[in-house]
């Protein structure tokens, strides 16, 4: 569970000398920007020096000032609207090179999944595709292209895949009617969580099918009704949702199954003559 820093601010907030209690105060009523910002940023917003905000972090009962900022991230990114968003991100990035600050951003959400990912619960998820009579996927507004992306390849392995389209919060129910034991529900969502992921999973939940979870975070709404929780850290870039961490996840789910599933090689290998006779691939002729 992330630390709610909102709450410890006011829990210690007495004992802070003045310079954290400026510090206190602009996270308090600018949690949104403060989430964002360096060290040395916030420093200059409170008028402190770099050094305070590491030992306010310390104080709060954080490792350190990176930790209490990706706890802070965590706190507030569901609760940002589009323009919040718009405005982080100039706050963020400012005068630095657009490109290379969103490729580091990205580079280092892959780099955290790797070492946070839980390898217990990826071959759990695993297994559980294997041995599944149906798997539904289900991502919806931005994570669509996930569950899409998922849903095309998984198609290519098993003959049992549902990839569940959003149109209204009926018709997806209707799409799992026949949901049930023995089968696997793929819930995506990252931050801004969509209600009706979250009502899909309850929903084939209560069915008796397992329901694998793909977010971003323990207290994300859909990780709370899953039997397996597979985590990747996305970020959000102005109005866009980064989804370069989940999508390698999901990268790795399918080669994994892959590997395992018997007479995928069969499988391909029919594939490939198909292709070549309806002319599906361009071809190079030298």
């Amino acid at each position: 569970m992330e630390k709610d820093i909102i709450s410890l601010i006011e829990a210690k907030r007495r004992s802070f000398s003045k310079g954290q209690n400026r510090i206190a105060r602009y996270i308090t009523e600018n949690a949104d920007k403060a989430a964002f910002l360096t060290a040395s940023k916030l420093g200059q917003k409170t008028n402190v020096s770099e050094s305070t905000v590491v030992r306010f972090a310390l104080e709060l009962g954080f490792d350190g000032y990176p930790e209490m900022r990706r706890a802070l991230q965590e706190m507030i990114r569901n609760r940002l609207t589009s323009v919040q968003r718009i405005e982080v991100a100039r706050t963020v990035i400012g005068d630095r090179d657009t490109l290379a600050a969103i490729l580091n951003s990205d580079m280092e959400n892959i780099t955290r999944t790797q070492n946070e990912v839980d390898r217990g619960c990826f071959e759990a998820a695993v297994e559980a595709l294997l041995k599944a009579k149906t798997i539904y996927i289900l991502g919806t507004r931005t994570s669509s292209a996930l569950s899409t992306f998922m849903g095309f390849y998984f198609n290519l392995i098993f003959g049992n895949v549902k990839v569940l389209y959003e149109n209204t919060t009926g018709e997806i129910f209707e799409q799992m009617l026949r949901i049930g034991s023995g089968d696997v529900f793929v819930g995506i969502s990252y931050p801004r969580y969509s209600r009706r992921t979250v009502d899909a999973v309850h929903f084939a939940r209560e069915r008796g099918a397992t329901v694998l979870a793909l977010t971003d975070a323990e207290t994300s709404p859909i990780a709370q009704g899953a039997d397996i929780c597979l985590l990747a850290r996305s970020d959000m870039v102005s109005f866009v949702d980064s989804l370069v961490a989940p999508l390698s996840l999901i990268n790795a789910l399918i080669v994994a199954v892959s590997e395992r599933k018997p007479g995928v090689a069969d499988t391909f290998a029919e594939l490939e003559t198909v292709w070549n006779e309806y002319g599906v691939y361009e071809k190079n002729e030298d």
